[in-house]
């Protein structure tokens, strides 16, 4: 038996269990996608730039654990190379690939079209290389099988992004049958002396110490351990906190929850327990300069044992190659075990007094309301931005998901990714907070929402400008020309869709925008709220100042 090359590359997508994939048309890869369109169970979605195509990927990613997005020769993958580095960044599996030039075209010198007008037509791989962790270039198909099982394993094995190009002349060629999936799937590595021994170690630390605190990172759910690590929190009986960017990923109903640790802006009391604590595992974290807001918010020392996704540090010895999931599992078998300490109850948030329905809106009770909309079943995409504070504030029932950019931070990046997202999970209700200014930068894909029927629900917070630099750093490059933001719909609707735009000025207007939003089950709602611009977060104003101070600190002399 055999198929082609295409057909090869459908065929394992299918197996790891992605149902669609996402694709801008360009002449490169047009047999490629008719090959992918011939494959049973894999659905093509189109999207309106590769930018989006790549941030929709990237979101079909989170709802999936993997996906792929097919885009054209240099015009198309260098703009998705974005999306890959965002995909990178938050330790996503996406597979990228690139139709590409003819094959009978390299070395003759040449010069085609959606090129740099030079005959070398190398350099969109050596470009790719360095945001993903494997990419293969397809030449002929006696190589393509183990090349596109190269790139899929190390997708799935790292969950990172990678990259596969393949030329115009080359998709329809015959190949072999893929053979079963299991080889390719991620192998929970055998027990070992190095994964004993960091055990060992970590369980004696832990038996001298008292004041235990965990603090989950955004690496954690790439490295498969969400649950690993509430059954460590229970065997341990010990507060738990959670960095921003991971955000739903340790149950909030937990008894041992305790909110978020982000510096100074914390939740209330989680500060000071991280830093009153004589013991605390950091699970996948992620500590950069807006995490450690300013470097002032980093635990370090030899009270922290360091758990990262292929790698342990604990009481002053480094332990290599000890997977996470493994680690944090065999820790929870044998750490020791202790009653839930008595301080330990479950964050208690204040609650914030409806206002009057005459009242202008302003952003607690924007939230308020969209906090009453959040269930089990609800997948809250949140921009950078104040967004991101205004997600991480709510309390989440559990099973309840939100999503983050918060290392590539790429503003408009919410909106395709949540398209994306949506398609993978239509079960989930799903919602999106974006700010003006981001929505600016990738609106077109709500018309993708209209075309696909997806019933995401969009809260457009509209103050005029980037709220979230403008308290960084002020200036006239923060304000953007205003946009009629519920009118858009209309224009994407095409008298045929069925999106819905509104406006909400009154706290009135937004409860019964809400409430036409939840009806409408035939395509996304966007409402349009209307907010002054300085009504936004406490915690985003001293956020940005300190990162306002990191960003101007002078060069070292010596």
């Amino acid at each position: 038996m055999s198929t082609t090359i295409g057909g090869y590359l459908a065929k394992r997508l299918t197996q790891i269990g992605v149902d669609h994939h996402f694709a801008v048309a360009g002449d490169y890869n047009l047999v490629l996608l008719d090959q992918l369109l011939a494959q049973d169970g894999l659905e093509q979605v189109y999207c309106c730039n590769e930018l989006n195509c790549g941030f929709a990927a990237e979101g079909y990613a989170r709802a999936k654990g993997a996906a792929c997005a097919v885009v054209t020769f240099s015009v198309g993958a260098l703009s998705a190379i974005n999306a890959l580095g965002g995909a990178h960044a938050e330790n996503l599996p996406v597979i990228l690939v690139s139709g590409a030039p003819n094959t009978n075209d390299h070395g003759t010198g040449r010069i085609l079209h959606h090129t740099l007008g030079t005959s070398d037509y190398g350099y969109q791989f050596e470009m790719v290389r360095h945001v993903t962790v494997a990419a293969e270039r397809l030449f002929s198909a006696e190589d393509a099988p183990a090349k596109i099982d190269h790139v899929i394993e190390h997708a799935l094995a790292l969950s990172k992004p990678v990259y596969l190009e393949i030329p115009c002349n080359v998709a329809d060629l015959e190949c072999p049958e893929p053979g079963p999936i299991e080889a390719l799937l991620p192998r929970k590595p055998a027990c070992n002396t190095t994964l004993d021994q960091a055990v060992a170690a970590t369980v004696s630390f832990l038996e001298e110490r008292e004041q235990v605190v965990i603090l989950v990172g955004s690496k954690l759910r790439a490295a498969h351990g969400l649950d690993a690590a509430v059954k460590l929190a229970d065997r341990l009986g010990c507060a738990v906190t959670i960095m921003a960017a991971a955000k739903g990923f340790f149950p909030e109903d937990h008894p041992g929850y305790r909110g978020v640790y982000w510096g100074n802006v914390s939740s209330p009391g989680a500060e000071a327990l991280i830093d009153n604590a004589d013991a605390i595992l950091c699970l996948g974290p992620v500590f950069n300069d807006y995490s450690t807001v300013g470097w002032e918010a980093w635990p370090r020392g030899k009270k922290v044992v360091l758990v990262n996704p292929d790698d342990v540090v604990v009481a002053g010895t480094h332990f290599g190659g000890v997977d996470l999931r493994s680690f944090v599992t065999a820790l929870s078998e044998q750490a020791p075990q202790r009653p839930l300490s008595a301080d330990n109850s479950a964050l208690s948030l204040p609650v914030s007094t409806p206002l009057p329905a005459e009242a202008r809106l302003t952003n607690d009770e924007m939230m308020r309301q969209i906090g009453a909309l959040v269930t089990a079943d609800t997948t809250l995409t949140a921009e950078t931005g104040d967004s991101w504070f205004n997600a991480v504030r709510l309390h989440l029932p559990a099973r309840a998901r939100v999503e983050l950019e918060m290392q590539w931070g790429h503003i408009g990046w919410s909106v395709p990714s949540a398209f994306g997202n949506a398609t993978g999970s239509p079960e989930r209700q799903h919602i999106v907070m974006v700010g003006d200014g981001s929505f600016q930068l990738t609106a077109q894909e709500v018309a993708q929402m209209i075309r696909y029927e997806l019933p995401v629900i969009i809260f457009l917070i509209n103050n005029r400008g980037y709220v979230i630099e403008i308290k960084i750093h002020d200036g006239p490059y923060n304000y953007i020309q205003n946009w009629d933001y519920a009118g858009l719909i209309n224009v994407f609707n095409a008298s045929e869709g069925h999106g819905l735009g509104l406006r909400a000025n009154t706290a009135g207007e937004l409860a019964e925008a809400i409430d036409k939003a939840r009806q409408n089950r035939r395509g996304p709602t966007l409402i349009e709220c209307t907010l002054d611009r300085e009504d936004c977060t406490d915690d985003l104003i001293r956020w940005g100042k300190e990162v306002a101070r990191t960003n101007a600190r002078p060069p070292v002399t010596n």
